[in-house]
């Protein structure tokens, strides 16, 4: 059986776009397709629901994208989450612009504000395993409609626990501008860990620099869990939705 998931054909400049001109009178959110995330969109119908509401699914990784043209003659336009929020927080975004960041450290927060000049940063780190305490996932929830209208909203607490924040604002209709999941991108951003080197960035093995640099962490993942994807990939239907303007995905 396969299984369809539909895929927004933007590169990093073309998103870029996309969320320059989204606005704060309407809320929608940004999914960013990795092999991690594909794996658990196979395994979990409830985490297919996640993307399923989102206003854009982008491709987040070069590597499948090189496999998938190489061995179904499938070219994808890859938008990394890490490079998309350094570009739209030094590119896209004012000083005077509402952003709000969800997860990382209130220092990681303060070298944001400084590097990006942000004048209306609101931070919020929720606790650990927050979306399984409703008290917890709700006064995450109330902080970021708080701070509504924004610009854009940074979700970075991991996957699935920023989708499930990005549909429940979604679902209760409260808060306006375009949230992101981006996972790890603040760490990035603020030194806490490294990116590779930008020519292993496009060969497409990042997952090899992160995996030695932290292997207690990363090995699970792209050793024991990673390789199911080269199985799993034979069950998808990509579903490539030609690029639209910014409302076109509300």
């Amino acid at each position: 059986m396969s299984i369809p998931i539909e895929i927004d054909d933007f590169d990093l400049d073309g998103f870029s776009a996309v969320a320059r001109d989204f606005g704060e009178t309407r809320y929608g959110y940004v999914v960013t397709a990795n092999t991690d995330q594909l794996i658990r969109y196979h395994d979990d119908p409830n985490f297919r629901k996640l993307y399923g509401d989102a206003a854009y699914v982008v491709f987040d990784s070069r590597f499948l994208a090189n496999w998938l043209a190489l061995t179904r003659n499938l070219r994808l336009k890859v938008c990394p989450g890490s490079d998309l929020t350094a570009r739209i927080l030094a590119h896209v975004s004012r000083p005077t612009d509402t952003i709000v960041v969800v997860g990382g450290s209130a220092a990681q927060a303060e070298r944001l504000r400084a590097r990006f000049a942000l004048e209306r940063l609101h931070h919020f780190d929720p606790p650990m395993g927050f979306v399984n305490d409703p008290s917890a996932l709700e006064q995450c929830l109330r902080a970021i409609e708080a701070a509504s209208p924004f610009r854009f909203c940074f979700l970075a607490v991991g996957s699935p626990q920023q989708e499930v924040v990005a549909q429940r604002l979604k679902a209760r209709g409260a808060a306006r501008g375009l949230a992101f999941c981006v996972g790890a991108s603040v760490n990035y951003l603020t030194g806490v860990e490294r990116r590779a080197p930008e020519w292993l960035q496009r060969a497409g093995f990042e997952w090899v620099y992160r995996m030695m640099n932290n292997p207690r962490r990363m090995a699970k993942r792209y050793l024991l869990r990673g390789p199911r994807i080269f199985q799993l990939l034979t069950a998808f239907d990509f579903r490539v939705r030609p690029p639209l303007p910014a409302d076109g995905g509300s």
